[in-house]
């Protein structure tokens, strides 16, 4: 049996679904777009639901009945997502590209440090210590993660604004879903604290990336030609980011947003 609960705000246009299927619950966010011609359904690995883009004066009822026709098919697909990990004693992630465990050390002094390289023995996988009580193991991991995100990407953006012969643009991290970075019209750019757990080279392109925005706020040939030409990892970390970018963000805390790894089209 599958039930639905309908609600949509007016000003925003937007609504949600809660599709039930085989004694699960599913979240499906619908979204109107003037340009969509037809239904898509598309699941996010980033929050783990899915959303069903909609001609604008498409109904609510045409919209659930679509999604009940494909609750198997969005079921499937979230059982198959990679599992989550949170931030907490025991559990690997990915720290520039390299598999890092985290140690609880409740009874040491500091926040969280790293374990230095003759600490590790061959072959075994280098860990993260957090000190202080359990409970806060996880907060302080993200904490130190973003810090390090900042102070690497800070390097990276500064590194390429002066090869542009630019002053360093204002930076702020996010914890976005649908993309990387972004340079807004007065030149600030944003990017997403996770870029930290991703090998540098994906790290440093992403900064170049973004300040090439600040010549061409477009992706045309010459915004690619610049790009390329200050970045020599930019085609290489393009392919590392399709391949295993959204895989990032099953590390840590979500929030709302989206990822469209899979999705099914009427």
């Amino acid at each position: 049996m599958r039930l639905f609960r309908q609600t949509e705000s007016v000003r925003t246009q937007r609504a949600e679904i809660e599709l039930r299927h085989d004694g699960e619950t599913y979240r499906v966010q619908l979204k109107r777009v003037d340009t969509a011609r037809r239904f898509v359904l598309r699941v996010r690995g980033a929050t783990r639901d899915a959303v069903l883009t909609m001609p604008r004066r498409a109904s609510l009822k045409d919209a659930a009945e679509f999604a009940e026709r494909n609750a198997a098919w969005v079921s499937v697909r979230l059982r198959r997502l990679p599992q989550q990990v949170s931030f907490v004693d025991g559990a690997v992630f990915p720290l520039q590209g390299a598999a890092i465990r985290i140690v609880h050390a409740p009874g040491e002094r500091g926040v969280v440090w790293r374990a230095y390289e003759r600490e590790t023995q061959a072959g075994a996988t280098p860990k993260l210590y957090v000190a202080g009580d359990l409970p806060h193991v996880e907060r302080r991991v993200g904490d130190w993660l973003k810090a390090q995100a900042r102070k690497e990407i800070g390097a990276a953006v500064a590194h390429y604004a002066a090869l542009l012969s630019r002053p360093t643009p204002s930076i702020s991290l996010r914890d976005t879903t649908t993309r990387w970075g972004s340079c807004s019209a007065a030149g600030s750019l944003n990017f997403s604290w996770r870029l930290i757990m991703a090998p540098p080279e994906v790290l440093r392109y992403l900064a170049a990336h973004e300040v090439c925005h600040l010549e061409h706020m477009n992706h045309s040939p010459r915004f690619w030609k610049l790009c390329r030409s200050i970045c020599a990892e930019t085609d290489v970390a393009e392919v590392w980011l399709k391949a295993h970018g959204a895989d990032l963000h099953r590390y840590g805390a979500k929030k709302a947003g989206g990822s469209p790894p899979t999705a099914i089209s009427f």
